[in-house]
């Protein structure tokens, strides 16, 4: 019996990247190329809109990297996952993240090779066609363990990408007022009182953030001191938190310490 084409989505911000890719791919007689994106938000689209077997993903395009993408894609289809990257030093961690695969740039073909032999094989072995969310949960299953390590080099994060039915909006942190966790979902509420939902554990999420900015008011709740506009206190040595755009936030009686000390003092 034949076998079946793969099915290959590339995404990477930059052209002739792209362009070396699919010059390469389309040497391979078992690889049908069904879509090119420029950007993280093009290639969730195109995914969910092609559903292809393998996406190839490179790992530093702006806005939304290549682990942004696989954050945003919906569970159920998420294909396998092979991270292309310039820095070795990526190369571990996309294995963490349980990808089939990692490629350094400048790709080569025999190593491209390989990389689409693994995909075969994999949906070969496990029958990924019929079983795809599986491949959605390990690799978030393992992202939520490369979340939680300690912060890397190149400052804190600055934007944070949300789905909002099927567009992506990408969320200066500035923009956001609060953030709260109803279970393992995040609720970010804006300044100007526009919510979004995002699945992130609230402790991996704060150790991304400027602790200047966001400080912690409940086991449950951050918000942003620069939108803090009043705070009333309540019986029992507690607070109420009031935001410029009008939220109220609670304050446990174990964070009040810490908020006087960042918010009153002179």
């Amino acid at each position: 019996m034949t076998e079946s084409k793969l099915r290959v989505v590339i995404a990477d911000d930059e052209r002739p990247a792209r362009a070396f890719l699919v010059n390469m791919l389309r040497s391979f007689p078992d690889v049908e190329i069904v879509g090119e994106a420029k950007s993280g938000p093009e290639a969730v689209a195109l995914i969910e809109q092609e559903r292809p077997d393998l996406a190839l993903l490179d790992l530093q395009m702006p806005e939304v990297d290549g682990l942004g993408v696989v954050r945003l894609l919906k569970k159920e289809l998420t294909p396998l996952v092979a991270f292309v990257t310039a820095y070795d030093e990526y190369a571990v961690r996309a294995f963490e993240l349980n990808a089939i695969d990692y490629l350094l740039k400048p790709v080569e073909p025999a190593r491209l090779r390989q990389t689409i032999m693994r995909a075969h094989d994999r949906l070969e072995r496990a029958d990924m066609r019929r079983e795809g969310p599986n491949q959605g949960a390990r690799l978030r299953a393992a992202m939520v363990a490369y979340d939680g390590a300690p912060q890397q080099a190149g400052g804190w994060l600055r934007r944070i990408p949300v789905r909002r039915r099927d567009d992506i909006v990408i969320l200066n942190v500035e923009q956001i007022a609060s953030v709260i966790a109803d279970g393992e979902l995040l609720h970010l509420t804006t300044d100007a009182g526009e919510r979004y939902t995002i699945t992130y554990r609230l402790k991996d999420l704060e150790a991304r953030l400027d602790p200047s900015r966001f400080v912690r008011l409940s086991r449950g709740a951050l918000v942003n001191l620069d939108l803090v506009q009043r705070v009333s206190p309540m019986t029992g040595g507690t607070y109420v938190v009031q935001l410029r755009n009008r939220q109220q936030v609670p304050v446990s009686r174990l964070r009040a310490r810490a908020l006087r000390e960042q918010l009153f003092r002179l």
